[in-house]
């Protein structure tokens, strides 16, 4: 098991919450994309014309060098469990009042098994157990999986992370029925949109539903 200091991961000052990855000045400051849910959010947005997502949002705006970058790295890269779950806690904030709080369940973008095994967990699934504990939405890790392996999308252009994921989820098995439900997919950081889409696609070709997006930083 790993331990981290309790330091404020942004300013480096010492924490009171245990549980807390920054301090309060530090969380207030984040650059935070705002409210304005609905396809008019900049998230929202990404998808028109793609896939009809009824609402989109993003916790923060991600800028590459800002202090904040390192918020990310820490949950992806540096194995800080703890941070995706506290960022998940504070996303849920921004959900559990509206039309998000309607969802039925919450569906993390998966992993590649391959990738599973080397990073030792799936820094979506930490962000939507965060999310569920505040908006008490049930959390599906296991509906969908990713069948294909894709080399890192950063230097991708758009149209080259689009072929990257074409069919590169199913379903684990059988899935319920999910005619009619409100399905919240949530991922780390969203750019071009081509991974949430490609999920996002698996459940509207296969169910009359309805889906969502929710991710903790908006490229």
């Amino acid at each position: 098991m790993l331990f981290f200091p309790l330091n404020c991961l942004v300013c480096g000052k010492r924490l009171v919450d245990p549980r807390a990855v920054l301090c309060f000045e530090c969380e207030m400051k984040l650059p935070k994309t705002g409210s304005g849910y609905g396809k008019d959010h900049p998230v929202g947005r990404i998808f028109w014309g793609r896939i009809p997502v009824r609402a989109g949002i993003s916790l923060f705006r991600f800028e590459k060098g800002s202090v904040y970058q390192s918020l990310i790295h820490e949950m992806k890269y540096r194995g800080n469990r703890k941070a995706g779950i506290y960022l998940g806690r504070l996303l849920g904030q921004e959900l559990k009042h509206g039309i998000f709080a309607e969802c039925d369940l919450l569906v993390p973008v998966p992993l590649h098994q391959r990738r599973m095994r080397k990073r030792g967990y799936n820094q979506s699934e930490l962000i939507a157990r965060g999310i569920s504990e505040i908006t008490r939405i049930p959390l599906k890790a296991n509906l969908v999986r990713r069948v294909q392996y894709q080399r890192s999308q950063t230097s991708m252009s758009r149209q080259e992370r689009f072929d990257n994921m074409e069919k590169a989820f199913s379903f684990c098995g059988t899935p319920p029925d999910l005619h009619n439900k409100k399905i919240l997919i949530v991922d780390d950081i969203v750019t071009t949109g081509a991974t949430l889409e490609a999920c996002g696609r698996l459940f509207l070709e296969n169910f009359n539903c309805s889906v969502y997006i929710a991710t903790l930083s908006f490229a």
